[in-house]
């Protein structure tokens, strides 16, 4: 069967224009969602792993309280009973979380006890009594086994806590005895209003879980699966020390975008290796995603559309600038950058092939404008350095391009942050840290990051022969910018700043491992009196020195 001329073209000219909108359809949009779907679920690992910093700061809070409260006077000399009950009394006012507060003797034996539950008992078997003559022990979510008989219990359901217990050592540094506390589980009610609920509120669908390391157990979740058991790749993968995300299904059948991470303790407090899981719909989730794929089929259905019918009109003349527009269509396929020609001898082929033009270039644009969003969620928005996201991608190139280079990781924390806060307002706190973040690269143009809080880190290429003194003149560098005064809105402030440094390949070949050594070695500073420059060692059992 024959065709005429005419209908071929246009046959041909369809299959050029369907082929060619496919090919850079595809090529964006696998490209694009990618991009998009990493950047979606990074943002959900980076919520597990707020929440989970939250959660160790809250649970921190509680363990330093009780730590606090065993270094009373009262409770050292242990002698004045009526005077410990008072104090007691006093501490279950204020700290309403505390349901049961006991004072025991070296022997075990409750002396002196909130509301006079359990005085004169035995609890020396106890894990509260027996894991806290040292140091103080804080005890995973159980049922109450002493106090339930003796605890208003109103809702009927089994009475849950957490224990935590200080020694307490009179001034000869002799145990005397051990402060006990029962933290109900209405403390959860504090955790779901300040740490859940306001992540809960920024994304829809989002559900966020805590989960003990006992059984699996959910502990804190949406109400109808708390104290269910979740097997799931997500808690083992945290309970490993992994904080990432992962797409699977959860035990109603659904898949969900999964973030997770281990909440293993803050400072002093060792943590309870409870696991942190946000999740979201995979549906709800990726659904910028597939907008941004339906777009892209939609331009390209009716570029077709398009192009079809105007290649039906000009058919009988397009020819040749046909065939130069299919070899700039093969030789983008074939991943050249070329543009496509502007064919200006017909009007009509010049109208085409500049449409053809503008289509690239908006498909590119909208790549390249995907590309800014992915830029802009690696810089920290308050003073525009870069961020955690933009540290862990510079460290993985780096570490990827290396070969023989030398880097100095220097972690700085400020000293005296918290104070212009408390006392200033968090305004003049956020001011203090956009001045400390120019005082900082006016000493150096090496990569700068924002950890969050007032942390930073600086990532410094050395030179073998003076690797040293360039860190020194750094650092001194900074240490003497921070510590001039500030003046924010007619308000003078001083602060000062801790640094640790460690180098990178010298004291380990992971950049990582590399990283958290700074960090040792500044808290090292902190310990040693702030205000100074702790370089990373290794010593005999492997800490830093």
């Amino acid at each position: 069967m024959s065709i005429n001329l005419r209908t071929y073209f246009v046959l041909i000219f369809s299959i050029f224009v369907i082929v060619f909108t496919l090919v850079i359809g595809f090529t964006i949009n696998s490209e694009s969602s990618q991009n998009v779907e990493r950047y979606i679920s990074d943002s959900l690992t980076e919520r597990a792993n707020q929440m989970s910093n939250q959660l160790d700061h809250f649970m921190w809070s509680r363990y330093g309280e009780i730590t606090v409260f065993s270094q009373f006077k009262t409770f050292q000399e242990g002698t004045d009973f009526e005077e410990i009950d008072h104090l007691l009394e006093e501490l279950q006012t204020n700290f309403p979380s505390f349901s049961w507060i006991g004072y025991t003797d070296a022997a075990g034996i409750v002396r002196a006890s909130t509301g006079d539950i359990l005085l004169g008992t035995d609890i020396s078997e106890r894990p509260v009594f027996l894991e806290a003559q040292e140091q103080t022990f804080i005890g995973d979510v159980h049922e109450a086994v002493l106090l339930a008989e003796y605890l208003p219990n109103p809702s009927g359901e089994p009475l849950e806590f957490v224990d935590i217990s200080s020694p307490i050592f009179n001034k000869d540094n002799e145990f005397v005895g051990v402060l006990a506390v029962h933290l109900s589980w209405a403390w959860a009610d504090e955790v779901q209003k300040s740490v859940i609920q306001p992540i809960k509120q920024e994304e829809e669908n989002l559900d966020v879980f805590i989960v003990s390391k006992k059984d699996n157990t959910v502990l804190l979740g949406p109400e109808e699966m708390i104290g269910q058991s979740l097997d799931l790749k997500a808690v083992k993968a945290a309970q490993k020390g992994s904080n990432h995300w992962s797409v699977e299904e959860w035990p109603d059948g659904k898949d969900y975008l999964t973030g997770y991470d281990l909440a293993d303790g803050f400072l002093n407090y060792p943590g309870l290796d409870w696991t942190v899981l946000v999740r979201q719909p995979v549906d709800v989730a990726f659904s910028s995603v597939k907008e941004l794929r339906d777009t892209i089929i939609l331009i390209g259905s009716l570029s077709c559309l398009f192009f079809g019918c105007l290649g039906w009109y000009l058919a009988g003349i397009i020819s040749n600038p046909l065939r130069q527009l299919v070899v700039a269509s093969e030789r983008l396929k074939n991943g050249e950058k070329v543009d496509i020609p502007v064919i200006r001898r017909i009007r009509d082929i010049e109208i085409l092939s500049t449409s053809l033009r503008n289509l690239i270039t908006t498909l590119t644009q909208t790549k390249s404008e995907l590309g800014k969003m992915e830029e802009i969620a690696q810089l920290d928005k308050l003073t525009g350095l870069p961020n955690r996201f933009a540290l862990d991608q510079y460290v993985s190139e780096q570490k990827e391009a290396a070969g023989n280079k030398q880097f100095a990781f220097i972690y700085l924390d400020l000293d005296g942050f918290k104070r212009v806060n408390d006392d200033h307002g968090h305004h003049h706190g956020d001011e203090l840290l956009k001045i400390v973040a120019t005082r900082i690269q006016s000493c150096t143009d090496a990569f700068i990051s924002r950890q969050g809080g007032d942390e930073f880190v600086i990532i410094l290429e050395l030179d073998d022969a003076t690797q040293l003194e360039k860190v020194t003149d750094v650092s001194d560098c900074i240490n003497t910018k921070l510590n001039e005064p500030v003046l924010i809105e007619g308000v003078e402030v001083t602060i000062s700043c801790s640094i640790g440094i460690a180098f990178w390949p010298t004291d380990d070949s992971d950049p990582y491992q590399v990283l958290r050594y700074a960090d040792k070695a500044l808290y090292q500073s902190k310990a040693s009196g702030k205000n100074q420059v702790t370089y990373f060692k290794h010593s005999k059992d492997g800490d830093s020195e």
